[in-house]
């Protein structure tokens, strides 16, 4: 376990353009009124810094929303941090694009839905796809290094091939194939997304050979389904144990679902100092390390690898926090995946034309009156 975040995680606002059926964001989002001000930020990215931080993520929400987002990453970039923008691209024009770069940003990850308009937008809820394309275009003018993620679940897996290659006519450096993971809406939209088990064995096939074929030229990165795989990922290099997060009205939290699990109280930037909030927050403490473990975790040899799971999958799988992951085989309540599985190999629903927007809770239906979508293009 590290002595101190490797990674600071910055949600700099909830705000976004898009509502995409695998949002993550929670449903009590921060509201404008309670985003921290630029100089609550730059005190937290020079505390970051002096506590051994070396990577900020700047993500939301949608980060360009931040009309100081230029000023944030200067900030970062003097503190020492290597600055990563998670992006959908939408409200960054060339111009706004050369005032980051010259801010001093290292590295810009842009999200795509699909290889084709039609499904990318429908999937999004907005018509981002052709802005998109022309920003990768533009991004490969600067000196910065550039990550296309895609989010891959039931609903577009089957033409993956067609999704590498528009990927990769994009010219990254990194190639991103991220399957949704359950929290949040696509919790609520996994019907919908969870793909078969003839998909996901499909698309490892694709992966490896697209692996092979761009060796030296695209780098790709594959997060498998959790509910597909033997053991449970270590999610987010174990609670508390390399990363931090800070979420737009400045509470830390150990990862970006922890707000799920009930009776834990995430303490405030605004109230104390990172150091404590890493070291000494009952959060942060209290799923670190093995004391916490119940069995088959406790005598497990891989306790240390993957730390028993995600705590906050237990929890929407189980409603107990301290269960194991039920992702992993050895698990008591492990026959809760096999039961989904199962039910999601035996579905009818097409997995080669998607299915009706009305099938997916959507954010489109209560983001009007969450917020207001704000960019100064300035």
């Amino acid at each position: 376990m590290s002595s101190h975040p490797l990674a600071l995680i910055a949600e700099i606002t909830h705000r976004c353009p898009l509502h995409c059926v695998y949002c993550s964001n929670p449903l009590e989002m921060a509201r404008v009124e309670s985003e921290l001000a630029t100089a609550d930020w730059v005190r937290v990215f020079q505390e970051a810094a002096q506590l051994g931080v070396l990577h900020v993520h700047l993500t939301g929400g949608e980060p360009l929303a931040r009309p100081d987002l230029v000023e944030l990453v200067a900030a970062a970039q003097k503190a020492g941090l290597y600055t990563n923008l998670i992006t959908s691209g939408l409200g960054l024009g060339e111009d706004r694009l050369h005032q980051l770069v010259s801010a001093g940003l290292d590295h810009l990850q842009l999200s795509f839905q699909d290889s084709r308009e039609d499904s990318a937008n429908w999937i999004a809820g907005a018509k981002a796809q052709s802005h998109k394309i022309g920003l990768a275009r533009s991004i490969r003018k600067h000196r910065l290094a550039f990550t296309v993620n895609l989010v891959v679940h039931r609903q577009n897996l089957d033409h993956l091939e067609e999704m590498i290659r528009f990927i990769e006519d994009l010219a990254p450096d990194r190639m991103e194939i991220a399957n949704a993971q359950y929290y949040g809406w696509a919790l609520a939209n996994r019907a919908a997304l969870l793909p078969t088990r003839a998909q996901v064995e499909r698309a490892v096939q694709v992966i490896a050979e697209a692996e092979k074929r761009l060796a030296g030229r695209i780098r790709i990165d594959s997060v498998a389904p959790d509910y597909y795989a033997q053991y449970p990922k270590a999610c987010m290099g174990g609670w508390g144990g390399r990363l931090m997060l800070v979420d737009p009205a400045g509470k830390a939290l150990p990862c970006h679902a922890a707000g799920v699990i009930p009776n834990l109280v995430f303490d405030s930037v605004r109230d104390h100092p990172l150091r404590w909030l890493w070291d000494e927050s009952p959060a942060f403490r209290r799923f670190r390390g093995e004391d916490w473990m119940p069995e088959p975790c406790r005598s497990c040899d891989r306790r240390a690898e993957d730390f028993g799971g995600c705590r906050c999958q237990a929890m929407l799988l189980t409603g107990d926090p301290n269960a194991t992951d039920p992702t992993c085989s050895k698990a008591p309540a492990h026959h809760l995946i096999d039961e989904i599985l199962h039910a999601t190999d035996a579905d009818s629903m097409s997995v080669s034309e998607p299915v009706t927007t009305a099938s997916f809770v959507t954010l489109q239906k209560i983001a009007a009156t969450l917020w207001s979508y704000r960019v100064n293009p300035k």
